[in-house]
């Protein structure tokens, strides 16, 4: 089993800056692709960023510009660097985890992000 556990997540005002954090474990493996998630209320869940194990990006057009997506390989960690938040950042943030050769999507339980004044 994989398990991941994000971290980070809170209350910031606008204009602030929140860093988050998600840590793998369990039968990991080769990690091809960890990411972020989110889903705000009434909202289908949307991509935030990922990053692959070659250190490529993507990010949703949203937080280009405002975020940055970044991976330690040896701690099996991707952490998620978000400034001048917006409220209509505000969501639930879920971590995302693709293994090499895989087709199962692991997530974790998700940390709730909310940017207001």
């Amino acid at each position: 089993q994989v398990q991941l556990v994000e971290s980070g997540g809170g209350l910031v005002q606008p204009g602030g800056s929140l860093r988050l954090s998600c840590a793998a474990s369990g039968s990991i493996g080769i990690i091809n692709r960890m990411g972020w998630y989110r889903q705000a209320p009434g909202k289908e869940r949307e991509l935030v960023a990922v990053i692959t194990k070659g250190g490529t990006t993507n990010y949703a057009d949203s937080v280009k510009g405002r975020s940055t997506i970044s991976r330690d390989n040896a701690k099996n960690t991707v952490y998620l660097q978000m400034n001048s938040l917006k409220p209509e950042d505000t969501a639930v943030y879920y971590c995302n985890l693709l293994r090499n050769g895989d087709v199962i999507n692991y997530w974790g339980k998700g940390t709730q992000v909310t940017v207001s004044s």
